[in-house]
């Protein structure tokens, strides 16, 4: 259908031309290693508290009104590691655990799965080779990364892969860190034993871990930009495919009301 991308979300038909440059799988534009320096610097400042975008700016050198300061806000987010709403912030769980030494190789690992392009392209290339630049841009640009993107999301997957530890064994394999990622099916169960696994706040029942924490990102309150709703949608759709398979297809559209 003309206007609907590859995640099923659609933009209005006065958008249809310009969509077609868009990216339809969700991706940083900046890597993990610029995403924790946010994460730390809330954690000096204000520990587990909130900050305002003004502070946070401060904290890590930028200007609130910069495109960079949003570019590196919402790629935290992305991964994982910041929530909160009309411009307040604060470390979530993983972000939490990606400041504390003790489990920092682990939270790595799974703030940059967080990531669906980076999450599907782990899923092709673990065990195998990795292709050169080229292949890997071509492969990057049909699980949904528009053309003019490619080579950004490319370096960016790769900067945040080396970060996160899936490069030890070389740059050209995707192999897991050593260290263990915690079980979350069994944590889930734990959770349903002791009476917070009925899909309430501070349970996640059987949901996949993937698909829980897109559902955590939804804001407990307006204002919500259309934006960042798309997206949200986007993110969703992805986790859903990886988690659930392909099959049955589903379509989410969103549109303009105008």
């Amino acid at each position: 259908m003309e206007g609907e991308s590859a995640s099923g979300v659609e933009a209005s038909p006065k958008d249809t031309k310009q969509s077609r440059q868009r990216s339809t799988i969700a991706f940083p534009y900046t890597d993990l290693d610029a995403c924790m320096a946010m994460a730390n610097a809330i954690h000096e400042h204000v520990g587990l508290g909130d900050c305002d975008d003004s502070q946070l700016a401060a904290w890590t050198d930028q200007s609130p009104k910069s495109s960079g300061f949003r570019v590196q806000l919402y790629a935290a987010r992305g991964f994982g590691l910041l929530s909160g709403e009309a411009g307040q912030h604060k470390l979530t769980d993983l972000g939490k655990a990606i400041v504390d030494p003790n489990q920092v190789r682990e939270a790595k690992a799974k703030a940059f799965l967080m990531v669906p392009l980076f999450k599907a392209l782990y899923e092709n290339y673990k065990g195998g080779v990795i292709p050169p630049a080229a292949a890997l841009e071509r492969e990057i640009v049909s699980l949904g990364v528009s053309e003019k993107q490619k080579g950004r999301a490319r370096q960016v997957f790769e900067r945040s892969a080396e970060e996160a530890g899936f490069f030890e064994h070389g740059r050209n394999r995707l192999v897991m860190p050593g260290l263990p990622l915690r079980d979350e099916k069994t944590a889930g169960d734990k959770k349903e034993a002791n009476g917070n696994g009925n899909g309430s706040e501070g349970g996640g029942g059987g949901l996949d871990p993937l698909v829980r924490a897109i559902i955590d990102k939804l804001p407990k309150k307006g204002p919500w930009k259309v934006a960042d709703r798309v997206m949200w949608f986007q993110m969703l759709a992805m986790a859903c495919q990886m988690a659930y398979g392909p099959e049955p297809q589903i379509e989410i559209k969103v549109q303009d009301a105008e």
